[in-house]
C-alpha cells in the first residue's frame, strides 16, 4: 500500500498467500481484539500512573508549579515562575479548581517559598494537592497514547499501532514523567502531535495544518525547549504541502502556496502561546525580574520573538541557569559541568533493552527500506535535532531532558511490524513480539518505583543510584514512603536525615536532625542519605558514610545507615 495513501498505512495487513479471505465476522472480531488490546495497554499504563501519583512525595520542581498555578486560579498573576510558559500551569490549575485550594492572598516570597506556603504552610493536604495536581497530567498523557497509536496505525497498520502503544506506555520514563505535575511529556506529547498532523496534513492540508499549529503552539506554551523543534517542523510543513501540490501549477504559485502554508502554521501557534498568557492575565501585568541576563549576542535574537514580554524574559532567565555551573554524575564520577554524551549514556541506562532494539530497528528500517523512507523526516529528523539541542545544555540532571525519544521513537519503531507483517518470516514476528513483552516484563517488574529504573544490563532500579542522580533515580519522591519505614522496623530511633528534595520531612512525621551541623563523634544511630546527596557527597558528608553501615533501602532512591 502506498505511502502517499492518507490516512491509510504503508502497509496492509495482508493475507498469507494460500489462506483463505477473511470473513466480515472475523474482519468485526480483529477490531474488537484490537480495541480490547489498546484498553489494556492505557489501562496497565493508568494505574501505574496513578499508583505512582498517590504514593510519591512532592518532587523537587512540583512544588514550585503547583504554587504557580493556584496564584494563577486566585489573583491571575504572572509574577512567578516566568521561566516556563503558563499552558502546563493551567493544566496543573484545573485540577487544582476542583480541590478547595487554601492560599493566603498576602502572602509574599519567591517561588519556592510559595510551593512550600501552598503545600505545607496553609493548611492544605499537599498529597490530596499533588494528586489533583498530578491527574490532568496523567489524563494528558493517556491522551498522547491515542496519537502514538493512531500515528503509528496510520503508518504502519493496527499491528504497528499496537506495537508502538505498548512501547510506549510500557516505557519507564514515560509513566515516572507521565505521573508527576511536570512539563516534560506534554511537551514531547504536544510535539508528536504536531508531527503526526503534518504527515496526514499530506492527505488534508487545510484542517491538519490547522491543528500542527495548534499542538506546536501548545509545546511552545508548555516548555521553551520545544524551540528547538520550530525549524525542523516548518521543514515538514514544506515536505507535506509540496506532496499534495498542483504538478501544472506554475513554479510561483507552488512558492506562494508553501510559504503560505508555513506563515498560516507559524501564526496559529504564536496564537496559541499569546492565549496561553492572556488566559492567566488579560491585562498581561508583568514585571521583569532585576537580575535578568542581558540578551547579548545570538541571544539578542530574543528580543525579535513574537511572543508576549514575559515570554521573552523567560527565555533571559533559562540563559542564566545555563550560564551556572551545575554538577553532574554519570556512571559513578561526581564532575562539574556538563558532558555531551550524558543524555546518550542515560537513555543507555534507562531504556528497557527491548524497546532499544526496537528502537534501533526501527530507525534502519525507515532509512533502509525504499517504501518506509518517506517516514524518516517525520519521525527521526525532529528526534535528532531536539536530542542534539538538549545534548548542548549545561544541565546533566537526568534524561527527562529527551522524554521525545521514547515517545518519537515508539512510532518510529513500528516500523519494524510493518516489515514483517504478512509475510512468511515468522521467526521475524516473534522476535518483534518477544522484544515487546520483554519491555513490559522489565517495566511491571520496576512497580511502582519507576523513577529510578535501569534496564537489566546496569542492574535493575535497585542499582541506578550507583550510574545517574538527580531525576534519573532521586527526585525526592520517597520521603512519605520513608517515613513509614522509619515508623514500622525503626520506631523510637535517632534519625540523622539528609534529603534531596521539596518535601517537609517533619509534615510526614520524621523527627531528625541534620548531619552535617554536628560534631562527627556525636552523630550516632540511623543516618539517612538521598542517593543523589551520597552521590554528590563532601568530604564530611563521604566520612560519615564509611564510618557507617548500609543497612535499608527506601524507593531505590534513599539509603538508611546504622552509625555506631
Amino acid at each position: 500500500m502506498s505511502l502517499t495513501s492518507i490516512p491509510r498505512p504503508v502497509t496492509s495487513e495482508a493475507v498469507p498467500e494460500g489462506a483463505p479471505p477473511r470473513t466480515a465476522g472475523e474482519h468485526g472480531r480483529g477490531r474488537w481484539v484490537f480495541v480490547l488490546v489498546v484498553v489494556v495497554l492505557l489501562g496497565s499504563m493508568a494505574a501505574a500512573m496513578v499508583t505512582a501519583a498517590v504514593e510519591q512525595s512532592p518532587t523537587i520542581d512540583e512544588p514550585v508549579y503547583v504554587g504557580t498555578a493556584v496564584v494563577y486560579l486566585e489573583q491571575h498573576s504572572l509574577r512567578y515562575n516566568p521561566e516556563h510558559p503558563p499552558l502546563g500551569k493551567l493544566v496543573i490549575a484545573a485540577g487544582l479548581a476542583f480541590a478547595d485550594v487554601r492560599f493566603d492572598a498576602a502572602f509574599v516570597g519567591d517561588q519556592t517559598q510559595l510551593g512550600r506556603h501552598v503545600l505545607y504552610e496553609s493548611g492544605n493536604d499537599p498529597q490530596r494537592l499533588l494528586l489533583f495536581a498530578r491527574l490532568p497530567m496523567i489524563v494528558l498523557t493517556l491522551l498522547f497514547g491515542l496519537v502514538v497509536l493512531a500515528f503509528a496505525r496510520d503508518l504502519f497498520g493496527p499491528t504497528g499501532g499496537l506495537v508502538a502503544l505498548a512501547l510506549y506506555a510500557f516505557s519507564p520514563d514515560v509513566i515516572a514523567h507521565g505521573s508527576l505535575a511536570t512539563f516534560d511529556v506534554p511537551t514531547a506529547g504536544f510535539l508528536l502531535t504536531s508531527v503526526w498532523s503534518l504527515w496526514r496534513a499530506r492527505g488534508r492540508p487545510v484542517p491538519y495544518l490547522v491543528l500542527a499549529g495548534l499542538a506546536l503552539g501548545a509545546a511552545l506554551a508548555t516548555k521553551m525547549s520545544a524551540l528547538a523543534a520550530v525549524p525542523v517542523l516548518l521543514a515538514l510543513v514544506v515536505l507535506s504541502v509540496r506532496h499534495t501540490g498542483d504538478p501544472d501549477s506554475t513554479r510561483s504559485r507552488g512558492l506562494l502556496r508553501l510559504g503560505g502554508a508555513v506563515v498560516a502554521v507559524v501564526l496559529v501557534a504564536v496564537a496559541v502561546v499569546w492565549i496561553s498568557y492572556l488566559v492567566v492575565d488579560p491585562r498581561l501585568r508583568w514585571e521583569a525580574p532585576g537580575d535578568l541576563p542581558a540578551a547579548q549576542g545570538l541571544r539578542a535574537v530574543v528580543t525579535w520573538l513574537p511572543f508576549p514580554q514575559p515570554y521573552r524574559d523567560g527565555m533571559l532567565v533559562q540563559f542564566g541557569f545555563e550560564d551556572r555551573v551545575w554538577g553532574g554524575f554519570l556512571f559513578g564520577r561526581h564532575y562539574l559541568g556538563s558532558l555531551w554524551y550524558y543524555l546518550p549514556a542515560a537513555l543507555l541506562v534507562k531504556t528497557p533493552l527491548g524497546a532499544m532494539a526496537l528502537w534501533t530497528a526501527g530507525a534502519v528500517a525507515l532509512v533502509a527500506v525504499r517504501r518506509l523512507r518517506p517516514v524518516a523526516p517525520y519521525l527521526l529528523a525532529p528526534t535528532a535535532v531536539l536530542l542534539v539541542a538538549a545534548m548542548s545544555g549545561n544541565r546533566d540532571l537526568g534524561a527527562r531532558y529527551a522524554i521525545f525519544v521514547p515517545v518519537f521513537l515508539a512510532v518510529a519503531a513500528a516500523g519494524v511490524a510493518a516489515g514483517v507483517v504478512g509475510t512468511r518470516r515468522r521467526w521475524a514476528r516473534v522476535v518483534v513480539a518477544a522484544l515487546v513483552v520483554f519491555t513490559a516484563v522489565s517495566s511491571l517488574r520496576t512497580f511502582p518505583y519507576y523513577l529510578p529504573y535501569s534496564n537489566e544490563a546496569f542492574g535493575g532500579p535497585a542499582r541506578t543510584h550507583l550510574r545517574l542522580h538527580d531525576s534519573n533515580v532521586d527526585w525526592g519522591q520517597d520521603l512519605g514512603r520513608l517515613a513509614d519505614r522509619l515508623a514500622r522496623r525503626y520506631p523510637g530511633e535517632r534519625v540523622w536525615l539528609v534529603y534531596k528534595g521539596s518535601g517537609v520531612p517533619s509534615h510526614y512525621g520524621i523527627t531528625a536532625s541534620d548531619p552535617l551541623t554536628a560534631p562527627p563523634d556525636r552523630v550516632h544511630g540511623l543516618l539517612v542519605v538521598s542517593d543523589s546527596s551520597i552521590a554528590k557527597a563532601d568530604d564530611r558528608l563521604a566520612a560519615l558514610i564509611r564510618g557507617s553501615t548500609a543497612i535499608d533501602a527506601v524507593g531505590h532512591s534513599i539509603t538508611i545507615f546504622r552509625r555506631p
